[in-house]
């Protein structure tokens, strides 16, 4: 961002804004209006979207890793990239992987966490009502007249999915009020339709039984056809992929899928990392690459390092009873060997920003503090020596993480404005 758009979104933005930002960095932490204002390397982020947006204009699936240590910006670069998918009409998820609450390896609970922080370019966060009014719209259109739902929805979704968006489109069935006290119709609930399949929709435990009696009164002709249980991880998986296919069908640019804290996944039993390798596999070498899938995950280095050192022969003994007289064969821990298997991966290694952008980072940020508190560390003879004593800080602390030289460039901020008079 140049420094006349700088000005501009400074001018435009309430001082509440401008102080959380400051605090926010203050502490630390990044905050939203922060990485519009402060970010650096912006044009190798959107060199990094656009390369991906391009692979998915053009039919196919685009995977992206940001490599770094912690502190160094991987965060940042998420939410950047969330802002510039939000603003090219993408559909964006950003989820925080973790070993205990959202771990990758348990990708139903991986999925009800995308679902969760699903957010639309147009500020909506409800699928549900989204694709009611989608559908509408689809099945209006005089092209599709002798159509059914059916054909929209991508047939790749698991058969749950599939069904559970159908009955989102299709209306109740019509059944007589002299009927409505039958005993074969006693699972007719209509109000608890609707609660029923947007929960089913994001990954809760909803029992076949009960979808099943939506179904029927929502007559969805083709539920019966196979099992309405979903277990594996890799169902889900699918299901995130069928879903970045519909929204391309439905006119958005994808889904853009941003996962934080990767190396979490090095950081469980090796049965549990096997999983997730095998699971980012599909993701890294899909056989059958997904239509509007944009996945980026932020790693640090020891995660490769990891991967890398591996010991991908290991075996173990299998679980269960054995009979004495019948030796079985120990299993391989993993499926293959990872680390030559990903040689090919898109990997985007974070870099220590420059003297000389430090240099224009920090004159962004005393005009973002100087705003926020109402002075003017810009003033004749103020502004030469507080940019020296910034560069000082910066050249006696090289080794620190970028978010430390931040919290100590407002820390002097902070000390000189102390010192201009009120």
């Amino acid at each position: 961002m140049d420094e006349k758009a700088f000005n501009e979104k400074m001018n435009g933005t309430k001082n509440f804004h401008l102080r959380r930002a400051v605090e926010r960095l203050r502490e630390g932490l990044f905050d939203p209006m922060g990485v519009q204002w402060l970010t650096s390397g912006e044009e190798k982020l959107n060199q990094l979207f656009d390369r991906g947006a391009a692979a998915l204009n053009k039919g196919t699936s685009h995977h992206l890793c940001i490599c770094g240590a912690y502190g160094q910006g991987k965060s940042h670069s998420l939410t950047y990239l969330k802002q510039r998918a939000l603003e090219n009409n993408f559909v964006v998820s950003y989820i925080n992987l973790d070993p205990r609450q959202i771990p990758f390896h348990d990708f139903k609970a991986v999925y009800r966490a995308l679902m969760g922080a699903m957010v639309f370019p147009n500020g909506e966060t409800s699928l549900a009502t989204l694709w009611k009014k989608t559908a509408a719209q689809w099945l209006a259109r005089p092209e599709n007249k002798d159509k059914s739902i059916n054909d929209f929805i991508p047939g790749d979704m698991p058969h749950r999915f599939r069904a559970i968006l159908a009955a989102m489109a299709n209306k109740n069935m019509d059944i007589a009020a002299s009927k409505l006290n039958l005993k074969k119709h006693a699972r007719f609930q209509p109000r608890s339709f609707s609660w029923t399949l947007k929960n089913a929709l994001m990954g809760k435990e909803i029992p076949a039984h009960k979808l099943g009696g939506v179904f029927h009164y929502r007559e969805v002709d083709f539920y019966k056809g196979r099992s309405l249980a979903c277990h594996e991880p890799k169902e889900y998986l699918a299901m995130v992929k069928g879903l970045a296919r519909l929204f391309k069908d439905m006119g958005y640019g994808g889904w853009l899928l941003l996962f934080d804290e990767g190396e979490s996944i090095g950081q469980t039993r090796i049965t549990s990392r096997s999983k997730s390798y095998d699971l980012l596999h599909e993701i890294f070498c899909p056989e059958n690459p997904a239509q509007g899938f944009f996945p980026v995950f932020a790693f640090t280095h020891d995660f490769f390092t990891l991967v890398e050192t591996e010991p991908w022969d290991r075996t173990r003994s299998p679980g269960g009873r054995r009979k004495t007289d019948q030796p079985t064969d120990d299993i391989p821990c993993f499926a293959r060997n990872y680390h030559k298997a990903w040689k090919g991966i898109n990997i985007h290694s974070l870099q220590d920003l420059s003297s000389g952008e430090w240099e224009t980072l920090s004159d962004k940020l005393k005009i973002l503090h100087g705003r926020a508190y109402g002075w003017k560390p810009e003033a004749a003879g103020l502004s030469t020596e507080l940019s020296k004593e910034m560069m000082q800080i910066l050249s006696q602390n090289k080794g620190a993480e970028s978010r430390m030289k931040l919290r100590l460039l407002v820390n002097q901020l902070d000390l000189e404005q102390q010192k201009t008079p009120c």
